[in-house]
């Protein structure tokens, strides 16, 4: 059986299908960036000046500003990537609300299971 979706939501659909898909590239992008600030080493260094503070007030200003730095890092990697995780659970929902799901980048109806027949949202044949 052909399902067809209405042609009122041709603009709508192929529009947040655009925005699903730049939302995951930057979720993609902002969990990367996330994943690369806690594998980052600054705070071993902020901890070797953490050693020398004891000497200096300038090693303890340096010791801060290496942990500071790296908790920066981290909080902004994490608040970008919840923002982009934030907008792709919005466009998923709208989907969801036209009967459509995605399964990595690939649209498909709700029901196919087997995921058997991807949508292209920009195929004129798909609009009734």
């Amino acid at each position: 059986m052909d399902r067809k979706l209405s042609s009122a939501d041709k603009f709508d659909l192929q529009q947040n299908y655009r925005r699903f898909l730049k939302y995951q590239e930057q979720f993609t992008l902002a969990n990367d960036a996330y994943k690369d600030a806690r594998a980052s080493r600054v705070w071993i260094a902020g901890l070797v000046m953490l050693l020398f503070a004891l000497a200096s007030d300038f090693f303890l200003g340096a010791s801060a500003a290496l942990f500071g730095l790296y908790f920066y890092r981290i909080v902004l990697a994490w608040f970008r990537s919840s923002q982009a995780e934030e907008g792709r659970e919005q466009m998923e929902r709208w989907f969801a609300g036209k009967g459509l799901k995605f399964q990595g980048r690939v649209l498909y109806f709700r029901d196919d299971e087997m995921l058997a027949r991807p949508i292209d949202p920009f195929d004129d044949a798909l609009y009734g």
